[in-house]
Formats: C-alpha cells, sequence, structure tokens
C-alpha cells in the first residue's frame, strides 16, 4: 500500500480520528498541519483538483481519497 499523506490542522476533530485509524491499522502516513506549514485553502484546492471546504483531505500516494469518512471506507474496502 502507498503512504497515507493526512493534510489537516490543530482542534479538528475529524483530522485526529484519521491520524487515530492510521496508527491502528500500522499504515505509513505523513500528517501535514496546514497552518503550521502555511499552507492555505487555494493551496489545497490546486493539489486536490477541486474546491476544499473541510480537512482533513487524505490521499494514497498521489490519488485523492477524500476526508476522514472516505478513508475509512478506504481501508475498509481494502480490507485493512
Amino acid at each position: 500500500m502507498k503512504r497515507i499523506t493526512i493534510f489537516g490542522r490543530d482542534g479538528c476533530g475529524f483530522c485526529k480520528r484519521a491520524k487515530e485509524l492510521c496508527e491502528i491499522k500500522e499504515l505509513a502516513f505523513n500528517y501535514v498541519d496546514i497552518h503550521k506549514e502555511g499552507i492555505s485553502k487555494a493551496d489545497l484546492e490546486k493539489t486536490v483538483g477541486k474546491p476544499v471546504e473541510t480537512v482533513p483531505q487524505v490521499f494514497h500516494g498521489q490519488e485523492h481519497i477524500g476526508g476522514y469518512t472516505e478513508l475509512a471506507a478506504f481501508v475498509e474496502n481494502a480490507g485493512i
């Protein structure tokens, strides 16, 4: 499985849950705090390829998965 990348921010419950899911499932992941890294919503929109309203924004390798709910479904469908 490719590395999971989570773009999130402090104080975001779904960002925390996405990180915890990766830890529980022992998935290789990278967490990027958008505020600490100076990443704007416009920057995320360019990366995702569509308007971004919320975090987390999750990627599997270069493929955009979505948010926490989509990550949970992705992990379940992958049988992890």
